[in-house]
C-alpha cells in the first residue's frame, strides 16, 4: 500500500475510503475501532494527497489509515484509557508515539479499543464494551491491545500499535492472528511519562505480518532527548528492503524449546499441540532445536510485585477518590500494592537484575528461546478470563498469563507469530524470544518462520 501511494497508483483518499468501507463493514459486530472520525480522517488524507503532489518527500507511513491504541493520546483526539472517569477526556498533546505515526504520514481514523487503563488481556470496558474476535465473534479478541488486533486481522486497518505490560501486544496477535511484537526496553521510548527510569511496559508495533512490523518499528524507535534510556540505533535500523525481504533463515539457529518453562504454568493441550508444531517446523528448516529454558523462578513474584507497585503509584488516589469507577479485578491489584514495603520492591529489582542476567547467559548457548504465547486459545468473550486450563484451577486473574509475563521482567524482545490453529479454526501463535537489543535479528527469524509455515498458520 505504501508503494502504491508513492508511485500514484492509488491516491491516500482512495485507500482511506477502501478502509472505511470495511471499518463499517466488520466495526459494528467487532467493536475494534472507537471513537471514529471520518471527517477528520478524510481532511487528513486530502492533505497528504496535496503534499505529494507538491513534490515533498513522503514518509514511510505516508498515506496509510491508521487507528491509535486508546491509552496513547493524540492531541485533540478523544482517548479514554477504557475508563468512564476518562469517557470525555480530549488531551492538549500526542505522546511521543504518536508524534512519530503522525510524522511518518499516516492519516488518523480514530482509537483502537483497550480494556480499562490497559489492565487486562480481554479487551472490555464500560465506556465501548467489548472488542470481539474476527475468526469468531463468541470470541475474545484478547488485550490490552484487542481492537488493534482486531483491526488489522479484520482489514480495518493495515498497521497498528499496542503496548505491553504482561503480554498485551502478544496475547492479542496470538488470539487474532497477526504479528505482535514486544521490543526491548528502551527500544520504543515513552514520553510522557510518569516513570522514565524503570517500566514494565513498552510500546510497540503490531500488522499481519513480520514484514510490517519491521516497517512500524523503524517509525516508533529511535533515541529521543526527553526519554533518558532510550536505546540509541536509529529507527531507520529496522526498516525492511525494498522487496520486502529481511533476509533471514533458519538453517543452524540454535533454539532453545520449552512448553512450560520447567512446568512454571499450565498450557492448553491444543495450545501445547501447535506449538510442539512449531518446534518440528524449525527443526524441519534446519534449526538446531533443543529442549532448554533459562531459569525464571524468580519472575513471578519479580512480575506481581511490580506490577501492584506500578499500579498503586498510578492508579492508588484515583481509586481512593472514586472507588465504585474501577472494575474489581483493576481494584484488587491496586489495592495489592497498598501493601508493599520498600524491602518488597527491592527483592523484585535485585530479582529482576538476576534474571536478566540468567537470560543473557542463556543466550550464549542459544539464538532464540521459543515457548507459547498464550497458554490458552482464545476463550469466550463473555468470560472476564479462563477459570481453569486443562481442568486446573486458575486461582488468580493473571496465572493464565504467565507464559507472556514471565519473558517481561527479563526485558528482552519477543515477537508472537501465527504458528497454527485449534481444531475450531481459532489462531495460535508462538512466542520468539532474543537477547535484549536483538529486534534485527529477532525480526530475521519470525519472517523465516513466517514462511516455513505459510499459509497453514493463517486463520
Amino acid at each position: 500500500m505504501a508503494a502504491a501511494l508513492r508511485a500514484r497508483e492509488i491516491s491516500a483518499r482512495e485507500l482511506l475510503e477502501l478502509h472505511l468501507d470495511r471499518i463499517a463493514e466488520r466495526n459494528p459486530e467487532l467493536n475494534a475501532i472507537v471513537s471514529l472520525d471520518e471527517e477528520r480522517a478524510r481532511a487528513s488524507a486530502a492533505q497528504a494527497d496535496e503534499a505529494l503532489a507538491a513534490g515533498r518527500e513522503p514518509g514511510p507511513l505516508h498515506g496509510l489509515p491508521f487507528a491509535v491504541k486508546d491509552t496513547h493520546n493524540v492531541k485533540g483526539w478523544r482517548t479514554t484509557f477504557g475508563s468512564p472517569l476518562l469517557a470525555d477526556n480530549v488531551p492538549d498533546h500526542d505522546d511521543l508515539l504518536v508524534e512519530r505515526i503522525r510524522g511518518a504520514g499516516a492519516v488518523l481514523v480514530g482509537k483502537t479499543n483497550v480494556p480499562e487503563f490497559a489492565a487486562g488481556s480481554h479487551t472490555f470496558n464500560t465506556v465501548f464494551g467489548t472488542t470481539l474476535n474476527p475468526h469468531d465473534p463468541t470470541r475474545s479478541a484478547g488485550g490490552s491491545s484487542g481492537g488493534a488486533a482486531c483491526s488489522l486481522a479484520a482489514g480495518m486497518t493495515p498497521l497498528a500499535d499496542g503496548s505491553d505490560m504482561g503480554g498485551s501486544l502478544r496475547n492479542p496477535a496470538s488470539f487474532c492472528g497477526v504479528v505482535g511484537l514486544r521490543p526491548s526496553l528502551g527500544r520504543v521510548p515513552g514520553w510522557p511519562a510518569a516513570n522514565q527510569w524503570e517500566s514494565l511496559s513498552v510500546g510497540g508495533p503490531m500488522a499481519r505480518n513480520v514484514a510490517d512490523v519491521a516497517l512500524l518499528l523503524s517509525v516508533l524507535a529511535g533515541p529521543d532527548p526527553r526519554v533518558p534510556l532510550a536505546l540509541g540505533e536509529p529507527g531507520a535500523t529496522f526498516a525492511p528492503p525494498a522487496d520486502g525481504s529481511l533476509g533471514g533463515s533458519l538453517a543452524g539457529l540454535r533454539v532453545g524449546f520449552s512448553l512450560d518453562l520447567g512446568g512454571a504454568f499450565e498450557v492448553d493441550s491444543e495450545v501445547a499441540a501447535v506449538t510442539e508444531s512449531a518446534a518440528a517446523v524449525l527443526s524441519g528448516a534446519g534449526a538446531r532445536v533443543t529442549a532448554a529454558h533459562p531459569d525464571l523462578g524468580e519472575a513471578d513474584d519479580t512480575f506481581r510485585t511490580l506490577r501492584a507497585w506500578h499500579f498503586q503509584a498510578t492508579f492508588g488516589a484515583l481509586l481512593a477518590e472514586h472507588p465504585d469507577q474501577f472494575k474489581q479485578a483493576l481494584a484488587d491489584n491496586i489495592r495489592a500494592g497498598e501493601h508493599l514495603t520498600g524491602a518488597d520492591v527491592a527483592r523484585a529489582y535485585i530479582q529482576r537484575t538476576t534474571l536478566a542476567e540468567r537470560m543473557r547467559l542463556f543466550f550464549v548457548d542459544h539464538d532464540v528461546l521459543v515457548l507459547p504465547v498464550s497458554q490458552v486459545p482464545p476463550f469466550a468473550s463473555d468470560a472476564e478470563f479462563p477459570t481453569a486450563i486443562n481442568g486446573r484451577p486458575m486461582t488468580t486473574y493473571l496465572d493464565w498469563m504467565r507464559s507472556a509475563y514471565l519473558i517481561t521482567v527479563t526485558g528482552c524482545p519477543a515477537i508472537s507469530v501465527p504458528a497454527g490453529r485449534t481444531r475450531d479454526g481459532l489462531p495460535v501463535g508462538v512466542q520468539i524470544v532474543a537477547p535484549h537489543g536483538a529486534e534485527r535479528r529477532l525480526l530475521q527469524v519470525a519472517e523465516a518462520f513466517e514462511r516455513e509455515v505459510g499459509a497453514d498458520a493463517r486463520p
